[in-house]
């Protein structure tokens, strides 16, 4: 009797267990022991055979049901935002994307743990999921996951693999920049601040570089002020202090514009224990556009939407195309858009 090859995403046979069995030198029966956890086995053995099985790709079928249709009907997201603030926007759009179509998807939390991402990518594998979506908490370059079966679609939103060949969906930050400043601008500021966090995250770098460009495309004739420092309300209120204790008036920002919510509610805390008047005296604009932070300051915070949602449904869009056989690769940045309230209606 033969054994059916399981078939991957690309109609191409892959692994057999009878090729872990070879390959870790047992027989087929303690691969397959190894494989489903049970039998009595040496953990020597078992983990021999297990990682054989993950250096050939080979996935045991744990929806029998989909060996006899092309696809499972299922997509999974593996996420490494425990608090979703950035993962549920996206997940959300990604159900009214597969709803109509009966899609289910399995999501998974990794939190940052690679070993706990490992585990739960195998659980995902093995029920045959038509294709993946990987997101995070921040679009910072990291690995790609792996090892995927050929011809899996794969698509990255909201993160960045360190591979070419793979398509990565994520907001356009410098283009969120400029959109701050640029209103600013029309709300009559002269001399503004950007306040943000730490350097090492890729969006304090491309809020910073949309920054600099839209003083210098705006032609303000103040260079702007830069700091550089924690994502918090804390941070918010020492980067005010050191921008207006002791300093002329004639020289303090009359605009800021903050790398996330929290920098600018603390902020605009700051201003108002000073007694200067916000928006009046000045204009303050955040970044995320959360609503936790943004309608609890006051006054609220105008503020920079990266359109997760939007990034949610073009992913849905562009997962459904793949997995119907066409491919895309590289990295698209979708825009920002503005929202505005009290604290720049001047």
């Amino acid at each position: 009797m033969t054994e059916e090859r399981p078939i991957d995403r690309t109609g191409r046979h892959g692994p057999t267990i009878r090729d872990v069995a070879r390959l870790a030198g047992v027989s087929i029966g303690t691969a397959s022991k190894a494989l489903n956890a049970n039998g009595r086995l040496k953990q020597e053995t078992r983990d021999k055979v297990q990682l054989v099985a993950r250096e050939i790709g080979y996935r045991p079928n744990d929806m029998a049901q989909s060996l006899h249709r092309t696809r499972s009907m299922t997509v999974g997201v593996l996420s490494t935002d425990s608090f979703g603030r950035f993962t549920l926007p996206i997940f959300q759009a990604l159900e009214e994307q597969f709803a109509d179509r009966g899609i289910a998807i399995f999501m998974c939390n990794a939190t940052d743990d690679p070993e706990r991402e490992r585990q739960h990518l195998d659980q995902l594998l093995g029920k045959r999921i038509d294709g993946l979506v990987v997101t995070a908490r921040r679009a910072d370059k990291r690995p790609p996951v792996g090892p995927l079966p050929p011809g899996l679609p794969v698509i990255y939103v909201y993160s960045q693999p360190d591979d070419d060949s793979a398509l990565s969906l994520i907001s356009d930050e410098a283009g969120g920049s400029r959109l701050a400043v640029e209103h600013l601008r029309q709300v009559g500021c002269r001399r503004l601040a950007h306040i943000t966090g730490p350097e090492r995250f890729e969006a304090v770098l491309e809020r910073k570089r949309g920054f600099h460009e839209a003083l210098a495309l705006e032609q303000f004739e103040h260079p702007g002020y830069y700091l550089s420092g924690k994502w918090s309300e804390a941070w918010g209120r020492d980067a005010v202090a050191a921008l207006f204790d002791g300093v002329a008036e004639a020289q303090r920002p009359d605009g800021l514009f903050c790398g996330n919510d929290q920098i600018a509610r603390g902020a605009a805390e700051a201003l108002r224990d000073r007694g200067i008047d916000v928006p009046g005296q000045v204009a303050i604009v955040g970044f995320d556009n959360w609503n936790v932070m943004t309608d609890a300051a006051r006054p609220q915070l105008t503020s920079i939407d990266m359109n997760l949602s939007a990034l949610g449904h073009e992913a849905g869009r562009l997962l459904v195309d793949m997995i119907g056989g066409n491919t895309h690769s590289g990295i698209r940045r979708l825009p920002c858009t503005l929202v505005v309230r009290q604290s720049t209606r001047r």
